[in-house]
């Protein structure tokens, strides 16, 4: 999509600590790197609770005293 080369990503620096100046391009940087690790915490923390959700629907109730599985008495009580 985008060639990056060595030129063209000096050139980006250069413009960014023109526009921020030394003092504050650190602090940038950091501002953007917590930016992009909370985006892919969310996102990975989406995937976790899918999971679990598909997990739970999995689960059968067994009826105790016959030892027999009882979705057909479970749906007919609800």
């Amino acid at each position: 999509m985008f060639n990056f080369g060595t030129q063209e990503l000096i050139l980006v620096l250069v413009i960014a600590l023109v526009v921020f100046g030394p003092g504050k391009l650190p602090e940038v940087g950091k501002a953007i790197g917590k930016g992009i690790n909370e985006f892919k915490d969310a996102v990975s923390s989406d995937k976790k609770k899918e999971e679990k959700v598909s997990d739970v629907a999995t689960v059968e109730t067994i009826d105790v005293e016959a030892g027999a599985v009882n979705d057909k008495k479970h749906k007919e009580i609800q």
